[in-house]
């Protein structure tokens, strides 16, 4: 049998699952607790079995999504979550404890910057480096190292990691590798390819798609061998090795913290990453185009993009990824005043968030990297005056027009 692309894989998940009356998308289980005709069944189920207890662990809504996130990430397992930062800090708790040593890039969306501290202060050593840079990745390592952290494409300066030599050097070291792809998604870049160990993601981003569901989700690709990593309690380490780490990660993550995603936001995101590779293409060629046209413009002092051949990591991304990414930053020259700028565009909106359908864009430094402070700001590489683009699917011409008029 020909295996079959990756929308296709998509669209027809659902209904291969022998849903009842034939429906071609999973039902939305609302129930929280699921009931037994005899006690040994749910006795399996706790102990391991298939089958549904209690919706903070799974439901069958939850399992369909499951099942796809697994497929589109080339996986042998995924959990999903609340939201993106739920997987992120899940797989940090879960995984790490007091006294390991966690190598992370400096570059890091704001958020999962602020994690490093927290981790710090539970006794977890981190190392920030300059991910693109492996050189610099290698000498961090410590004997007490125990994974690799870093972001596909980072937000918003567009910095790409050396994944390739980091996947290298983590299967040397038996280091735990996890990227978070949720920049680049799963549509434009398999993250196993480079041995990834975990895959993170946001699925409210282009997952989702519109703007309507919050979600996050962690993949086991099945190429880290669990049985060399010191941190799995002995209660997960039964049966096949390879299973050992999503173990954990449900029952000390998902079950112990709660971060978990309801039947109704698992159905949403279900729904809407039918048309991912569809919007993306969108996206992207956007991106490109207005790219180029800022890259030209008087008024731009630099852009931020992959696709550029300006961009230091530009060839390597041309090898990588499937296109060059749907977000953008650019730095207005010091003259301009950037939320001006922001204030004369009609059609993109001005909002956080990434992936939605409609284009937004916001002032970095005054918004999503403004807690982390100046210095901070440097070290990343984001300017006082970038902005941050997330592309989305409408028409090329009315987005360079836009802001056409506004630079204008």
């Amino acid at each position: 049998m020909t295996s079959k692309g990756f929308t296709t894989k998509i669209v027809h998940s659902d209904r291969l699952l022998n849903i009842e009356y034939g429906a071609l998308h999973a039902p939305i289980h609302n129930a929280v607790a699921y009931g037994f005709n005899e006690v040994q069944g749910l006795i399996d189920v706790f102990q391991g079995a298939a089958g549904h207890a209690y919706a903070r662990q799974s439901t069958p809504t939850i399992d369909a999504l499951q099942q796809k996130i697994k497929t589109i990430d080339n996986g042998i397992a995924s959990i999903v979550f609340a939201s993106g930062m739920a997987a992120v800090v899940t797989t940090f708790l879960a995984l790490l404890k007091s006294g390991d040593h966690l190598i992370c890039s400096r570059f890091l969306f704001g958020s999962t910057n602020s994690v490093m501290n927290t981790l710090q202060n539970y006794g977890v050593e981190v190392t920030l480096v300059d991910a693109t840079n492996i050189a610099e990745v290698e000498e961090a390592k410590q004997s007490n190292t125990r994974m690799v952290f870093v972001e596909t494409i980072a937000n918003p300066v567009t910095q790409i990691a050396a994944l390739q030599e980091i996947g290298e050097l983590c299967a040397r070291q038996k280091l735990v590798y996890v990227i978070d792809n949720t920049v680049a998604s799963s549509y434009l870049f398999d993250a196993s390819t480079v041995g990834a160990s975990l895959i993170v993601t946001s699925l409210s981003k282009y997952v989702a798609g519109h703007g309507n569901a919050l979600g996050g989700a962690i993949t086991d690709t099945g190429i880290f061998d669990w049985q060399n990593y010191p941190n799995i309690f002995e209660a997960y380490q039964k049966g096949d090795a390879k299973m050992w780490g999503i173990k954990q990660l449900l029952k000390k993550g998902l079950r112990d913290m709660g971060g978990c995603l309801s039947s109704q936001m698992a159905h949403l995101i279900s729904i809407g990453c039918e048309t991912m590779a569809l919007r993306m293409d969108r996206q992207c060629d956007n991106a490109m185009s207005l790219a180029v046209f800022l890259d030209a413009h008087p008024k731009v002092a630099k852009v931020y993009y992959p696709g550029l051949k300006s961009h230091p990591q530009h060839e390597m991304a041309k090898k990588l990824f499937k296109k060059f990414g749907a977000i953008l930053s650019f730095d207005l020259n010091e003259s301009e005043d950037c939320g001006a700028l922001l204030n004369k565009l009609k059609i993109v909106i001005l909002a956080t968030h990434l992936g939605d359908n409609r284009t937004l864009a916001l002032p970095v430094a005054a918004t999503i990297f403004a807690e982390g402070g100046l210095d901070m700001r440097l070290k990343m590489g984001i300017s006082e005056t970038m902005v941050r683009c997330s592309m989305g699917i409408e028409n090329t011409i009315d987005l360079i027009n836009d802001f056409k008029q506004a630079l204008d």
